[in-house]
Order: structure tokens, then C-alpha cells, then sequence
């Protein structure tokens, strides 16, 4: 440990002793008035309760270690970023009247499954560590928000959010979302821009109420998932969304998780129109997950459910979803035999983030195809081929319709290998 390091620690507790010792330890709290500073590469540790008055400013640029309640009715912010690590041994409760704005926080406190009682506000910028403990704001009322590029780590049955999670910006985001002891996400794709702003909530109960009632089902639904759902709302900006739940043996119905993965879609109850509708679903069986084949039309309830397979569409079009760009005229570009009978049609490709990368109309089998190149809104260089690995694909067009087959909009997806190297 390096004497400068020695200095700031000690600068740091002499100010907090000078501050706050003698009139506010008969209350066992640490009340701060005045205006607060943590160095970079500096530790703070507060075992009392920690209460930020109206007139008192907080800047955390170090590491500062949160032992009990902490209330925050003045300003908590950073300039360069650092740590605010709840650590508690009892119950925490995380309140006040003013956004606690945090660069990186980690929640570890094995004290009880809610170990922390949020009704203040919390705005993370970096990074969030869930390691022990659950965040509960659905009891308490508190606000939880990620920002632009906000992340976070170790979510599980143990420590995640209990309540409404909001994310702001353009990027892939996973709510770390849960109830009941049980961490359930939902996985929204990127939005196109980085002031719009999305919410999350899971519920482990079920949708089947006289305003969503599950009787009312659309098209090709057959039974609906009746012990959990998910809130998902956009709450700020136009975007839309690809949307990604899963299923789970702890918290999800038998009929569920014990099904032909390929049978599973997601569902939306449709407020204006009064019923389910069907938003369609790629399963990834390993993961026990499914994602909507195309953005959704929509936003409010949503939960799955098992499909009619047989009642889908059939169709003569076959999708080969390997592209390998080598040059030697096979398998170089992403073919869609058939797909020339349906000239009206549009053919979207997203990396794993959910980033779009090629979006075209009229893709056809000869020159409109997708050759492993970008073409989408993020591209930073269209000469050169994207990485290898798996990509997401979303084909819809129109059917004209048969004698046994009524005219409808087609809408198909899946995953496609691309092997550029």
C-alpha cells in the first residue's frame, strides 16, 4: 500500500470524525450537512446509518462501504466514477427523497432474501454487481434506472431486482428482474436511440384475471403460461423491440417447460383489440429461451405460450441458413430458395446483441442478397465482412393465399452461421 494511498484514507475518516462523530453518535448515525469528497484510490467504510441531509453533497470517487440503512435527501453523484458497495448485516433500507446517482455499485448482504428495502431512487451508470441479497422496490416504492452502457453481473435466484427496472439508451439490455425469490429476465434487443427508455417488471402470478382473461386467445394459441408474466413498457422514445423471455422448471407451468421447445412463443395481451395475440417465438433450447420473431407491435403484458405448430403456415419456401464467404460460389450468400415468388418481402439480420446489421426489401436469389457484409445503421465499415459466429435473421412476406390457406403477411426467423474467416 503506497503512502498516498495511506494519506487519503486517513484525510477521508479524520473529515468524517470532524464532521460527524460528536453530535450524531448517541443516534448511531453518520448525518452529513456540509460537502463530502472520496478520492480516487480511497476507502471509505460507514458502519452507522448513513443520512445525506437536504444541505449535503456527496461526490464518490473512491470505494465507500455501506454497512447499515442509507438515506439520501441532498446530492450523491461522482465525477470520474467509483464504488458504492452496500454491505450490510441486517436488513438495509435504501431511502430519501433525492436520485442517488452511482457509477458502479455491488449489493452483498446475506442478512435475508430482501436484504435490501428500496424506496429512495438509484441511477447506475457503469456497473452493477448482484452478489447476495435481493433488491426489493416493489414493496418499498424505489425507482431503479440504468443508464446509457449500463451493465450488470451475478444476477441469480439470490440477488436481483424485485420490482420495475427502467434502461435508457440504444443498447441490448437484460432487466435483472425477478419476484418471490425467483430471478426471471426479460431481454430487450437495441433500441435505435439512446434517449429512449424501456421498463421491466416480472410478477410470479398469474395473467389469467378478468382483464386479461386467458379464454381470449387469438389465431394459433393454445394454452397460455398461467403462473408468471412479464410488464414490459416503452416508456420514452419510438423504438421498437425484439423481446426475449425464458422458461424455468421453478417458476414456470409443466405444460411449458416440458414441451417441444419449437412449440413455445411469446404473447401479448392486446389492450385495444381485447385479447392475446401471438407474437411469435425462435427457441433456443439450450438456453431455455425464446425470443419474438419479429419487434413487437406492442408493449403492456406479455407471457408465453404453446402454439397450434400445425396450424402455421406451411409454406414452399426453404431457408438455408449457412453463409460462407470464401469465394469459392458456395454457400456464399444467405439463401432463400423460393423466395423470388414473393417479391413483396423484407429480410432483416441482427448480430447476438440484437444490433441490426443487413435490412433489405425485395430480397430475392440472385443480387439483393446478404453476402456476410453489413448494412445496417451501426455500420462502421462496409468493405469488410462481419465476424464469424451466429446471427439472427427475420424474413416476412406476403402469402397470397390458396383454397386452404387464407392471404396473410408470412413472418419466419431463426439463426444463420456465417463463416468469414
Amino acid at each position: 500500500m503506497n503512502s498516498t494511498m495511506n494519506i487519503q484514507r486517513f484525510i477521508v475518516r479524520t473529515a468524517l470524525l470532524l464532521l460527524f462523530g460528536c453530535s450524531t453518535s448517541l443516534l448511531a448515525q453518520t448525518a452529513n450537512y456540509g460537502e463530502m469528497t472520496v478520492l480516487p484510490n480511497t476507502e471509505v467504510g460507514v458502519m452507522n446509518d448513513f443520512n445525506n441531509t437536504p444541505s449535503g453533497t456527496v461526490f464518490n470517487d473512491g470505494d465507500v462501504y455501506l454497512y447499515a440503512d442509507f438515506n439520501n435527501d441532498g446530492v450523491v453523484d461522482y465525477i470520474d466514477g467509483g464504488m458504492t458497495r452496500f454491505r450490510g448485516f441486517a436488513i438495509q433500507d435504501i431511502s430519501g427523497t433525492n436520485t442517488s446517482y452511482l457509477y458502479d455499485v455491488e449489493f452483498s448482504n446475506g442478512s435475508s432474501v430482501n436484504a435490501f428495502q428500496l424506496s429512495g431512487s438509484l441511477n447506475v451508470a457503469n456497473e452493477a454487481t448482484f452478489d447476495e441479497g435481493v433488491v426489493d422496490n416493489d414493496t418499498f416504492g424505489g425507482t431503479f434506472q440504468f443508464e446509457q452502457n449500463a451493465v450488470h453481473f451475478q444476477t441469480s435466484h439470490a440477488s436481483h431486482v424485485d420490482g420495475e427496472v427502467i434502461k435508457v439508451g440504444d443498447t441490448g439490455f437484460q432487466f435483472p428482474i425477478g419476484d418471490g425469490g425467483f430471478f426471471r429476465p426479460a431481454a430487450i434487443s437495441a433500441p435505435s436511440n439512446n434517449n429512449h427508455t424501456f421498463t421491466g417488471h416480472y410478477f410470479h402470478e398469474s395473467s389469467d384475471t378478468p382483464g386479461t382473461p386467458h379464454n381470449l386467445a387469438a389465431g394459433v394459441i393454445e394454452r397460455i403460461d398461467d403462473t408468471e408474466y412479464w410488464l414490459v413498457e416503452r416508456t420514452a422514445g419510438t423504438s421498437d423491440i425484439l423481446l426475449t423471455l425464458g422458461w424455468d422448471e421453478n417458476t414456470s407451468p409443466s405444460f411449458i417447460t416440458n414441451a417441444n421447445p419449437n412449440a413455445i412463443h411469446i404473447v401479448r395481451w392486446d389492450e385495444a383489440q381485447g385479447f392475446w395475440v401471438d407474437m411469435g417465438g425462435v427457441a433456443d433450447a439450450a438456453n431455455d429461451e425464446v425470443t419474438t420473431i419479429v419487434e413487437v407491435d406492442g408493449y403492456g403484458i406479455f407471457t408465453l405460450a404453446l402454439v397450434k405448430t400445425e396450424e402455421i403456415l406451411p409454406d414452399d419456401v426453404v431457408i438455408y441458413t449457412g453463409v460462407s464467404v470464401n469465394d469459392n460460389d458456395k454457400n456464399d450468400f444467405f439463401f432463400i430458395d423460393g423466395i423470388d415468388r414473393y417479391p413483396n418481402n423484407e429480410v432483416k439480420i441482427f448480430n447476438r446483441w440484437g444490433v441490426e446489421v443487413f435490412s433489405t426489401r425485395g430480397y430475392n436469389e440472385t443480387n439483393n442478397v446478404f453476402r456476410g457484409y453489413s448494412a445496417g445503421r451501426l455500420t462502421i465499415d462496409k468493405n469488410r465482412p462481419l465476424p464469424t459466429g451466429t446471427y439472427y435473421y427475420i424474413l416476412e412476406y406476403d402469402f397470397p393465399g390458396s383454397e386452404q390457406i387464407p392471404a396473410q403477411r408470412v413472418r419466419r426467423a431463426g439463426f444463420l452461421y456465417l463463416e468469414t474467416q
